[in-house]
């Protein structure tokens, strides 16, 4: 990794440039805990300019694009980087903890009390329509599964005829729906 005049972020925050994106987070809130022009003893003046550098540097690696190219600048290369293990044939005798690795996204962080509220209601709100649906299905009992046939209108009762009517049959019969209409 060649060497430049000044600082690097890395250096910085006292950091390997090949470390994760959780030791970035880390050493940045030390770094800033230490050189808040608020909480420390320096000269106003020289803290904050190096918090402002520490700000820098942690916005510029903390964002994965930003990190990449800024990389490239330096001119550190994260292929070299990656090699296999000294040990790749021995057992592993440890569990490996994940809080450590270098997928997870800076922007990860647990869930507020109100996000956590909000997920409480709205399982609250599916589990009790789950019953609500039960307790009509148990209330209904058999009549839910029952069909009732539909009424014959009188024009279907009267193609169900299967003899042919006389005249005056008919005249009889659309005479009595038209009282039932009526009354």
């Amino acid at each position: 990794m060649p060497q430049s005049s000044e600082t690097s972020y890395y250096s910085l925050l006292g950091l390997h440039p090949s470390a994760s994106v959780i030791d970035i987070r880390r050493a940045y809130r030390e770094m800033s805990k230490r050189y808040h022009p608020d909480t420390t003893e320096l000269p106003a003046s020289l803290a904050t300019a190096k918090f402002q550098q520490i700000n820098e540097a942690y916005a510029t690696l903390s964002h994965p694009d930003r990190r990449l190219s800024y990389d490239l600048k330096i001119g550190y290369s994260r292929f070299g980087v990656i090699q296999a293990p000294a040990d790749l044939h021995r057992p592993v005798r440890y569990s490996y903890d994940y809080s450590k690795s270098a997928y997870l996204d800076a922007s990860d962080r647990p869930l507020s009390s109100g996000e956590i509220f909000a997920l409480f209601i709205l399982g609250l709100t599916f589990v009790g329509c789950l019953l609500l649906a039960i307790a009509i299905g148990f209330a209904r009992g058999e009549a839910a599964f029952q069909t009732q046939s539909p009424q014959p209108t009188p024009k279907q009762q009267i193609s169900s005829l299967t003899q042919s009517p006389s005249s005056g049959e008919l005249l009889n019969y659309n005479f009595s729906i038209f009282k039932s209409t009526i009354s």
